[in-house]
């Protein structure tokens, strides 16, 4: 499996229902979902600024994406999740690193 973070930002409605729900009832309900599709939540914070919510997860490519389609299309919150490598695997791509000729070049 594989590390994503993923960043997520509440629309009006979807701050309205958090607090009407409670945060930690939403946590727990993010964390079962994950699960859901074979995934599992490593970390999980609530923040203030640019991003409402912080999320470390394990999962496979098509679990990541599958939670970011029924997050985003749900219209309360605003999903970006972003791969997480590790130096090992940058590794694997700079020995698979082809010729590149700039544009123009």
């Amino acid at each position: 499996m594989a590390k994503f973070l993923i960043h997520g930002k509440y629309t009006q409605a979807g701050i309205q229902g958090a607090v009407k729900e409670g945060f930690t009832a939403r946590e727990a309900y993010v964390r079962t979902l994950m699960e859901s599709v074979g995934g599992k939540v490593e970390a999980f914070y609530f923040a203030y600024g640019q991003e409402d919510v912080i999320v470390l997860i394990d999962a496979d490519a098509s679990a990541a994406a599958a939670i970011s389609l029924a997050v985003n299309q749900s219209g309360s919150v605003e999903l970006s999740t972003t791969p997480l490598l590790t130096a090992a695997e940058m590794d694997e791509a700079r020995a698979k690193m082809p010729e590149y000729r700039a544009p123009g070049a």
